[in-house]
C-alpha cells in the first residue's frame, strides 16, 4: 500500500509540507527539497494539540487538490527499520493527533525535477473532525496570533514555514501563505508591544 522504490523494496519517501520541513523528528537516510504538483497548501486544518487547544484550535496546513497548484516541501527517505519506526511515529503525530490521512503523491526534487519520486503525504480531508476549511486570510492570521499548543505558538509554525519557502528561492510561490504572513505583520503591533513583536520576528 505504501510507495516503494523499485530498486529497494525497503525504502520509502515521505513528503513534508508543514512542520515536517523543519522538525521531522524521525530517523531518515536522505532528504531532498522539491515540490508536488496538483496541490495547493492551505491553513484549513484545525489543531487542538500541537499548535492550539480544544477551546482555541490553531490553524495548520493541509493539501488541497488543485490542478494549477504546486506545493514546495521536503521529502525524507526512510530505509529498513526506519520505515516502520517513522510510520509508527507519524501515525500518532499526524493521524491520531492531527486528523490526517495518507496519500501517495509524485515528488519532484529541486535538483533533479526530471527524476520524480513516489512519496507518502499526510493530508487532512474535509471529512475529519478538526477540519476548519476556508476563511479570509485576515481571520486566519487573527486565529494564528491567538493560539498555542504543546509544540509552541501557532505564529512560530507560520513563520518557520515562511522561512523555509524563502530558502527554496524565488520560484517557490505560495500566495496563500504570503497573504497570511502579510496580515500577521499588519496585526502584530496590535497584539503585543514592539519589543515582543521584534523578538517573535
Amino acid at each position: 500500500q505504501f510507495p516503494r522504490n523499485d530498486g529497494d523494496p525497503q525504502a520509502l519517501w515521505i513528503f513534508g509540507y508543514g512542520s515536517l520541513v523543519w522538525r521531522p523528528d524521525f530517523a531518515y537516510s536522505d532528504s531532498r527539497v522539491g515540490f508536488v504538483r496538483g496541490y495547493s497548501r492551505r491553513f484549513w486544518q484545525g489543531d487542538t494539540f500541537h499548535r492550539g487547544s480544544d477551546k482555541m484550535p490553531g490553524r495548520v496546513v493541509t493539501l488541497l487538490e488543485d490542478h494549477e497548484g504546486c506545493t514546495w516541501g521536503v521529502a525524507y527517505q526512510v530505509q529498513g527499520e526506519q520505515v516502520s519506526e517513522a510510520l509508527k511515529y507519524l501515525n500518532v503525530r499526524e493521524a491520531v493527533l492531527g486528523g490526517y490521512d495518507t496519500k501517495e503523491v509524485t515528488f519532484y526534487p529541486q535538483d533533479a525535477p526530471d527524476q520524480p519520486l513516489k512519496a507518502l503525504a499526510y493530508v487532512a480531508t474535509p471529512q475529519n473532525p478538526g477540519y476548519l476549511g476556508p476563511a479570509p486570510e485576515e481571520a486566519i492570521a487573527t486565529q494564528i496570533l491567538a493560539c498555542r499548543g504543546f509544540s509552541g505558538h501557532n505564529l512560530e509554525y507560520l513563520l518557520r514555514l515562511a522561512d523555509f519557502m524563502q530558502l527554496c528561492g524565488p520560484q517557490a510561490q505560495d500566495e496563500h501563505l504570503a497573504a497570511i504572513v502579510d496580515a500577521v505583520g499588519t496585526m502584530l503591533p496590535c497584539f503585543c508591544p514592539t519589543e515582543q513583536a521584534l523578538a517573535l520576528v
